[in-house]
């Protein structure tokens, strides 16, 4: 854990599996009336499998291709949330979660791209993917605890349709 992880983790201190589990099913109860978070939630669940399938892969050339999985799902659903969804977050859950989201993927997307010009055999390949799986872990419980519920919730029926339909596009421009 970096120094900034550490001073970060005392202001906001990381969520436990248990929190994590109760956001999603509290996100999972919301989802039946709101297609767009019934989306994201299955790509939620589709990126925590792409991050146990790249920590467990073994040889060099399946972890690099798990890891390209990854990176792929990873990169698709954060493009689609970011011309999307946090700018109704920014509206209905406020402009500091909007900023924070924006702030947790970008680093991602930078952690991403240092991990593939590493060694995928090497400790700091499987130390910086863990890291990078917390920290996402994280960012997916502060979506699922808070920021899209607070949107399920205030955003007019109108406005949920067309996040849906604008998520979708946004998802398979990048993932087809």
């Amino acid at each position: 854990m970096s120094i900034l992880d550490k001073v970060a983790s005392t202001i906001m201190p990381l969520a436990s599996d248990e929190d994590r589990a109760e956001a999603r099913r509290n996100a999972e109860a919301l989802a039946p009336q709101c297609a767009w978070l019934a989306d994201v939630l299955e790509h939620h669940r589709q990126i925590e499998l792409a991050f146990a399938k790249a920590q467990d892969a073994a040889g060099p050339e399946a972890r690099q291709d798990a890891f390209k999985a990854l990176a792929l799902i990873l990169t698709g659903h954060s493009n689609a949330e970011e011309a999307v969804l946090y700018p109704a977050v920014s509206e209905h859950s406020g402009k500091h979660h909007a900023t924070e989201a924006y702030g947790q993927q970008s680093t991602a997307k930078v952690e991403m791209a240092a991990i593939e010009q590493l060694d995928p055999l090497s400790d700091d390949w499987r130390e910086k993917l863990d890291h990078v799986k917390g920290a996402v872990e994280q960012h997916v419980y502060q979506e699922e605890k808070e920021w899209f519920p607070d949107v399920v919730q205030t955003a007019p029926v109108e406005v949920q349709g067309l996040l849906a339909e604008r998520y979708r596009e946004e998802f398979k421009r990048y993932c087809r």
